[in-house]
Formats: structure tokens, sequence, C-alpha cells
């Protein structure tokens, strides 16, 4: 499926091939190995991945309704029950009712849920050491800032971009 290993820096890269230059499935196995040393790490804090986005989903907005959570994490709101659940039977969540509007829950993270937040965050700086090491730092904010433009940019159909007379034909 992938071409052979290609070195940068103190070996040549052997050339390749253009119709081999497809990010697709490069993504794919990397981000398999960050999925799989990820879960391995967060296992002993008694964390999955999807309890660490929505952790660090409330910690970035401080508190948020049940409901804009479910929103946020593009997930169905009877899913978020339980998760909320999880995370709450752990003490890294609470949920409150709205003073404004009793028939809401406001979600907060604990004073437990920060530090366990913190505590992943570490662990996964070191999986991602693990998984990433073959690049430099330098490499590694460039890949990282390459990823979050292509996340917050407008996707295009293989036909949209040789309408438009983009790179090649796909």
């Amino acid at each position: 499926m992938f071409p052979g290993p290609r070195k940068l820096g103190h070996m040549s890269a052997a050339p390749v091939e253009e119709s081999e230059r497809r990010s697709g499935p490069l993504l794919d196995h990397l981000a398999r190995r960050m999925r799989l040393r990820s879960e391995s790490v967060l296992a002993p804090l008694g964390l999955r991945p999807r309890h660490l986005v929505a952790l660090t989903v409330l910690r970035d907005a401080g508190g948020i309704s049940q409901q804009a959570l479910a929103g946020t994490l593009q997930i169905d709101s009877t899913n978020v029950v339980g998760l909320l659940n999880d995370l709450e039977a752990d003490g890294l969540a609470e949920r409150r009712r709205s003073p404004e509007d009793r028939r809401r829950h406001e979600v907060r993270l604990t004073e437990a849920g920060t530090k366990r937040l913190r505590e992943a965050e570490c662990a996964l700086a070191g999986a991602e050491e693990e998984v990433l090491g073959a690049l430099a730092p330098g490499e590694r904010d460039l890949l990282y800032d390459l990823l979050r433009r292509a996340t917050q940019g407008r996707s295009s159909t293989c036909g949209e971009v040789i309408a438009e007379g983009g790179p090649g034909a796909c």
C-alpha cells in the first residue's frame, strides 16, 4: 500500500511516482498509529479518546450546556448522556441545572477533571513523540500547521480542482 520508506536528510529519498503521491493513505496510517498509542497511554488514566475530547471542550468552554456540548462534539445527545455519566462517575465533570432554564443542564469540568486532563496531555505528548519521532521539531510544527489549515479549509472534489485548472489531473 505504501511505497518503501523515504528518508529525508542524511539518506537520499527514492523518487515517488506521481500516482503514489496520495496523502490519504499516509494520514490514515499515521492516525491509526497515533490512535493506538494514544489509547494505550490514556487507559491507565481511565480515559478513552472521546473522554479526552470532551474534557478539552469543557476546559476551553469554561462551562457549556449539555446540548451545546453534543453539538460541539457532533454526537447525538443520547450519547453525550453516556459520556457525561462516565465523566461524572469519575468525578471529572459535573452537570447542574441551569438557573436560567431548569430544563437545561450546564456541564463543567471539576478540579479533578482539570488535573486528569493535564496528566492525559502529558501522556499524549510522550505518545506523539514516539509516533512522530522521525520528524524534527520544526517539521512537527509545520505538520501541525498544515493539518490545522486543512481541517479548516473548504474541501474540493477532484472534478472541481480540474475545472479550476488546479494542479495536475486527479
